[in-house]
């Protein structure tokens, strides 16, 4: 079965590569990344200058098999891009950057970095539900959208993708998104929520409010992808609450051409060779020589 896809103009050999804020952050994470074998890195969310994020504990997992967290972005900045750039290529793996700001400034200023650093994509986060003036308070507004994504495929030949969170105008922030130049979508990112130990009636969580993922947001993130492509026909990569191949083919059925793996990663690296194994299989069954014919195929 050929499992090879291209998005947003990289060819990948297969469809699976990490979600952002999965490892991303040093050489060493990028050794650890190829060797679970994604076709692509993406590295954690990079913002101009580092960031030290929240004060434990940022990390909980819940009993519904979810985990909640609360990083803050914290990141060495953009500047640790280089080396990240450096081990990839090393690799042979492509390496998308995955960018952040407070303003429109700061997304071009961090763009121009990564862009000089070499990178193979820039990943916008405008979704990350729980850092107070970035992500999802940007995301949200399709007019900032636009405006962001304008401005950073202006000054950067590598392709630019738009990673969007779970909002009421999740469809028109994509249209802006796209219009304004980005080349694909990654659909969606965490889901913000929080968790209340009922012993100490208190908030887990240093931050109170965190960003939900695992197999809970799993559904909300099909239906995204489904209604996103029935409208737009837009490259996708679709993420939230990959853990097994069937998660990956609902969501490539949905309009996905690719797929980005987070939470399951924190359990082993073996999640993306199962995956692949079991997509392989699927496709065998259901008469498909490549996973092209099976992209957006549950849209009626």
């Amino acid at each position: 079965m050929n499992l090879g896809v291209s998005v947003a103009g990289l060819s990948l050999r297969h469809p699976v590569m990490n979600a952002s804020g999965i490892l991303g952050s040093s050489p060493e994470h990028i050794d650890m990344l190829v060797s679970y074998n994604v076709s692509a890195v993406v590295t954690k969310t990079m913002t101009l200058q580092p960031r030290e994020g929240y004060e434990t504990p940022i990390i909980i997992e819940l009993p519904n098999g979810g985990v909640l967290n609360a990083v803050g972005l914290a990141n060495p900045g953009v500047e640790a891009v280089k080396s990240l750039v450096s081990r990839a290529r090393a690799l042979n793996t492509p390496l998308i950057a995955s960018i952040g700001g407070r303003s429109e400034d700061e997304f071009v200023n961090a763009a121009i970095a990564v862009d000089e650093a070499g990178v193979d994509a820039v990943e916008l986060n405008l979704s990350c539900p729980h850092t107070k003036g970035y992500g999802i308070e940007i995301g949200v507004d399709p007019h900032n959208v636009y405006s962001v994504t304008k401005s950073v495929a202006s000054i950067t030949t590598k392709p630019v993708l738009a990673k969007l969170g779970l909002s009421d105008s999740i469809v028109k922030s994509c249209e802006k998104a796209l219009s304004a130049g980005a080349k694909a979508l990654t659909l969606i990112n965490t889901v913000k929520a929080m968790f209340i130990d009922v012993y100490t009636a208190k908030p887990v969580l240093s931050n109170v409010l965190g960003g939900l993922s695992g197999p809970p947001i799993h559904p909300v993130a099909v239906r995204v992808v489904y209604e996103v492509y029935r409208e737009l026909k837009p490259e996708i990569i679709g993420c939230g609450g990959v853990s097994k191949w069937s998660d990956a083919a609902e969501l490539v059925l949905a309009g996905a051409r690719a797929i980005q793996v987070g939470t399951a990663l924190m359990k082993g690296g073996d999640v993306v060779t199962r995956i692949l194994k079991g997509l392989e299989e699927w496709l065998e069954i259901m008469g498909f020589k490549e996973i092209g014919e099976a992209i957006g195929l549950a849209q009626v």
